[in-house]
Protein backbone atom coordinates (compact mmCIF):
# COMPACT_ATOMS: atom_id res chain seq x y z
CA UNK A 1 0.00 0.00 0.00
CA UNK A 2 1.05 3.61 -0.63
CA UNK A 3 0.66 5.30 2.75
CA UNK A 4 1.15 8.93 3.75
CA UNK A 5 1.93 9.49 7.44
CA UNK A 6 1.24 13.04 8.63
CA UNK A 7 2.96 13.20 12.02
CA UNK A 8 5.12 15.89 13.63
CA UNK A 9 6.55 13.74 16.44
CA UNK A 10 9.84 12.31 15.15
CA UNK A 11 9.86 9.31 17.48
CA UNK A 12 6.34 8.24 16.53
CA UNK A 13 7.04 8.81 12.84
CA UNK A 14 10.18 6.65 12.94
CA UNK A 15 8.36 3.91 14.87
CA UNK A 16 5.46 3.79 12.41
CA UNK A 17 7.49 4.12 9.20
CA UNK A 18 10.00 1.44 10.23
CA UNK A 19 7.30 -1.05 11.06
CA UNK A 20 5.19 -0.40 7.99
CA UNK A 21 8.16 -0.55 5.61
CA UNK A 22 9.19 -3.88 7.14
CA UNK A 23 5.62 -5.02 6.46
CA UNK A 24 6.07 -4.22 2.78
CA UNK A 25 4.29 -0.86 2.56
CA UNK A 26 5.52 2.20 0.67
CA UNK A 27 5.29 5.07 3.15
CA UNK A 28 6.07 8.79 2.98
CA UNK A 29 6.05 11.30 5.84
CA UNK A 30 4.79 14.88 6.17
CA UNK A 31 5.88 16.75 9.32
CA UNK A 32 3.09 19.34 9.52
CA UNK A 33 -0.51 19.81 8.48
CA UNK A 34 0.07 22.11 5.54
CA UNK A 35 2.67 19.86 3.95
CA UNK A 36 0.39 16.91 4.69
CA UNK A 37 -2.51 18.56 2.87
CA UNK A 38 -0.23 19.39 -0.08
CA UNK A 39 1.01 15.80 -0.36
CA UNK A 40 -2.42 14.28 0.25
CA UNK A 41 -3.93 16.26 -2.62
CA UNK A 42 -0.95 16.07 -4.95
CA UNK A 43 -0.56 12.29 -5.17
CA UNK A 44 -2.67 9.14 -5.12
CA UNK A 45 -2.52 7.33 -1.76
CA UNK A 46 -4.11 4.13 -0.51
CA UNK A 47 -4.23 5.36 3.12
CA UNK A 48 -3.55 8.46 5.18
CA UNK A 49 -2.33 8.18 8.79
CA UNK A 50 -3.03 11.55 10.38
CA UNK A 51 -2.07 12.90 13.79
CA UNK A 52 -4.82 15.03 15.35
CA UNK A 53 -2.47 17.66 16.84
CA UNK A 54 -0.37 19.06 14.01
CA UNK A 55 1.46 22.37 13.55
CA UNK A 56 0.37 24.60 10.70
CA UNK A 57 -2.97 22.89 10.15
CA UNK A 58 -4.61 20.56 12.66
CA UNK A 59 -5.62 17.06 11.65
CA UNK A 60 -9.35 17.64 11.96
CA UNK A 61 -9.24 20.65 9.63
CA UNK A 62 -7.00 18.77 7.24
CA UNK A 63 -9.42 15.85 6.94
CA UNK A 64 -12.47 18.10 6.66
CA UNK A 65 -10.73 19.98 3.84
CA UNK A 66 -9.99 16.74 2.01
CA UNK A 67 -13.55 15.50 2.35
CA UNK A 68 -15.00 18.85 1.30
CA UNK A 69 -12.86 18.60 -1.82
CA UNK A 70 -14.15 15.12 -2.62
CA UNK A 71 -10.97 13.23 -1.71
CA UNK A 72 -12.11 9.91 -0.26
CA UNK A 73 -8.75 8.30 0.59
CA UNK A 74 -9.21 6.28 3.82
CA UNK A 75 -7.98 8.13 6.93
CA UNK A 76 -6.79 6.63 10.21
CA UNK A 77 -6.35 9.16 13.02
CA UNK A 78 -3.41 8.62 15.40
CA UNK A 79 -3.88 10.68 18.56
CA UNK A 80 -3.49 10.99 22.31
CA UNK A 81 -7.08 12.30 22.51
CA UNK A 82 -8.95 9.17 23.46
CA UNK A 83 -12.22 10.43 24.92
CA UNK A 84 -15.55 9.36 23.45
CA UNK A 85 -16.27 12.89 22.21
CA UNK A 86 -12.82 13.05 20.61
CA UNK A 87 -13.43 9.79 18.77
CA UNK A 88 -16.88 10.84 17.64
CA UNK A 89 -15.63 14.24 16.44
CA UNK A 90 -12.81 12.59 14.54
CA UNK A 91 -15.11 10.16 12.76
CA UNK A 92 -17.62 12.91 12.03
CA UNK A 93 -14.82 14.97 10.47
CA UNK A 94 -14.41 12.22 7.88
CA UNK A 95 -11.93 9.76 9.37
CA UNK A 96 -12.48 6.04 8.78
CA UNK A 97 -10.80 4.79 11.95
CA UNK A 98 -9.24 6.09 15.16
CA UNK A 99 -6.25 4.75 17.09
CA UNK A 100 -5.21 6.18 20.47
CA UNK A 101 -1.54 6.65 21.39
CA UNK A 102 0.38 4.84 22.72
CA UNK A 103 -0.54 1.83 20.60
CA UNK A 104 0.97 -1.55 19.83
CA UNK A 105 2.31 -1.83 16.30
CA UNK A 106 0.37 -5.08 15.83
CA UNK A 107 -2.90 -3.18 16.32
CA UNK A 108 -1.83 -0.46 13.89
CA UNK A 109 -0.87 -3.08 11.32
CA UNK A 110 -4.21 -4.82 11.72
CA UNK A 111 -6.15 -1.58 11.26
CA UNK A 112 -4.05 -0.64 8.22
CA UNK A 113 -4.77 -4.04 6.66
CA UNK A 114 -8.49 -3.73 7.40
CA UNK A 115 -8.69 -0.32 5.75
CA UNK A 116 -6.68 -1.62 2.81
CA UNK A 117 -9.25 -4.35 2.21
CA UNK A 118 -12.10 -1.85 1.88
CA UNK A 119 -13.18 -1.06 -1.68
CA UNK A 120 -11.80 2.24 -2.88
CA UNK A 121 -14.44 4.92 -3.16
CA UNK A 122 -14.44 6.94 -6.34
CA UNK A 123 -13.00 10.38 -5.67
CA UNK A 124 -15.25 13.26 -6.51
CA UNK A 125 -14.14 16.29 -8.44
CA UNK A 126 -12.07 18.87 -6.60
CA UNK A 127 -12.60 21.54 -9.26
CA UNK A 128 -15.94 22.44 -10.81
CA UNK A 129 -16.11 24.24 -14.18
CA UNK A 130 -18.97 25.75 -16.13
CA UNK A 131 -17.95 27.78 -19.19
CA UNK A 132 -15.22 30.17 -17.95
CA UNK A 133 -16.35 29.88 -14.31
CA UNK A 134 -14.14 27.73 -12.07
CA UNK A 135 -14.53 26.68 -8.42
CA UNK A 136 -11.69 25.07 -6.48
CA UNK A 137 -13.30 23.08 -3.66
CA UNK A 138 -10.05 22.53 -1.77
CA UNK A 139 -8.84 26.11 -1.88
CA UNK A 140 -12.43 27.37 -1.46
CA UNK A 141 -11.85 29.84 -4.28
CA UNK A 142 -13.79 30.94 -7.34
CA UNK A 143 -12.70 32.68 -10.50
CA UNK A 144 -14.24 33.62 -13.82
CA UNK A 145 -12.13 34.18 -16.92
CA UNK A 146 -9.11 34.07 -14.62
CA UNK A 147 -10.39 36.84 -12.33
CA UNK A 148 -10.97 35.94 -8.65
CA UNK A 149 -14.45 36.30 -7.17
CA UNK A 150 -14.81 36.89 -3.43
CA UNK A 151 -17.80 35.04 -1.98
CA UNK A 152 -19.30 34.74 1.48
CA UNK A 153 -19.64 31.15 2.80
CA UNK A 154 -23.36 30.95 1.98
CA UNK A 155 -22.77 32.37 -1.49
CA UNK A 156 -20.04 29.79 -2.05
CA UNK A 157 -22.38 26.99 -1.00
CA UNK A 158 -25.13 28.34 -3.24
CA UNK A 159 -22.85 28.60 -6.26
CA UNK A 160 -21.43 25.13 -5.61
CA UNK A 161 -24.93 23.66 -5.67
CA UNK A 162 -25.76 25.48 -8.90
CA UNK A 163 -22.52 24.34 -10.52
CA UNK A 164 -23.05 20.72 -9.49
CA UNK A 165 -26.47 20.95 -11.18
CA UNK A 166 -25.39 22.99 -14.20
CA UNK A 167 -27.94 23.09 -17.04
CA UNK A 168 -30.61 21.71 -14.70
CA UNK A 169 -33.60 23.57 -13.30
CA UNK A 170 -33.08 24.16 -9.57
CA UNK A 171 -36.18 25.14 -7.63
CA UNK A 172 -36.44 27.51 -4.71
CA UNK A 173 -37.41 24.57 -2.47
CA UNK A 174 -34.31 22.63 -3.49
CA UNK A 175 -32.11 25.58 -2.60
CA UNK A 176 -33.78 26.07 0.78
CA UNK A 177 -33.26 22.40 1.61
CA UNK A 178 -29.73 21.97 0.27
CA UNK A 179 -28.15 25.38 0.90
CA UNK A 180 -30.07 26.62 3.97
CA UNK A 181 -30.97 23.20 5.47
CA UNK A 182 -34.61 24.26 5.71
CA UNK A 183 -37.34 21.68 5.16
CA UNK A 184 -40.04 24.32 5.04
CA UNK A 185 -40.66 27.59 3.22
CA UNK A 186 -39.99 30.50 5.61
CA UNK A 187 -41.80 32.89 3.23
CA UNK A 188 -38.83 35.23 2.92
CA UNK A 189 -36.87 36.43 -0.07
CA UNK A 190 -33.62 34.91 1.22
CA UNK A 191 -33.12 32.84 -1.93
CA UNK A 192 -33.95 35.69 -4.28
CA UNK A 193 -31.65 38.14 -2.49
CA UNK A 194 -28.72 35.72 -2.43
CA UNK A 195 -29.21 34.85 -6.11
CA UNK A 196 -29.24 38.56 -6.93
CA UNK A 197 -26.00 39.21 -5.02
CA UNK A 198 -24.36 36.12 -6.49
CA UNK A 199 -25.36 37.13 -10.01
CA UNK A 200 -23.82 40.53 -9.43
CA UNK A 201 -20.51 38.94 -8.51
CA UNK A 202 -20.43 36.14 -11.08
CA UNK A 203 -21.93 37.84 -14.15
CA UNK A 204 -20.95 41.48 -13.67
CA UNK A 205 -18.69 42.68 -16.47
CA UNK A 206 -19.22 39.59 -18.62
CA UNK A 207 -21.10 39.52 -21.91
CA UNK A 208 -22.70 36.15 -21.11
CA UNK A 209 -24.76 35.79 -17.97
CA UNK A 210 -24.50 32.33 -16.42
CA UNK A 211 -27.07 32.51 -13.61
CA UNK A 212 -30.50 32.35 -15.23
CA UNK A 213 -33.89 32.93 -13.60
CA UNK A 214 -36.55 30.66 -15.08
CA UNK A 215 -39.84 32.39 -14.33
CA UNK A 216 -42.23 30.13 -12.46
CA UNK A 217 -39.68 27.29 -12.29
CA UNK A 218 -36.51 28.32 -10.50
CA UNK A 219 -32.90 28.94 -11.50
CA UNK A 220 -30.24 27.43 -13.69
CA UNK A 221 -26.54 27.89 -14.21
CA UNK A 222 -25.91 27.64 -17.95
CA UNK A 223 -24.08 29.28 -20.82
CA UNK A 224 -27.04 29.87 -23.08
CA UNK A 225 -30.06 32.04 -22.35
CA UNK A 226 -33.20 29.89 -21.80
Amino acid sequence: MRILLIEDDAETADYVTTGLRQSGHNIAVARDGRDGLFQATGQDWDLLLVDRMLPGLDGMTLVRTLRAGGIETPVLFLTTLGGIDDRVNGLNAGADDYLVKPFAFSELAARVSALGRRPRRTAAETVLRVADLEMDLLARSVQRAGQPIELQPREFRLLEFLMRHADEVVTRTMLLEQVWDLNFDPHTNVVESHISRLRGKVDKGHAVGLIQTLRGAGYSLRESTP
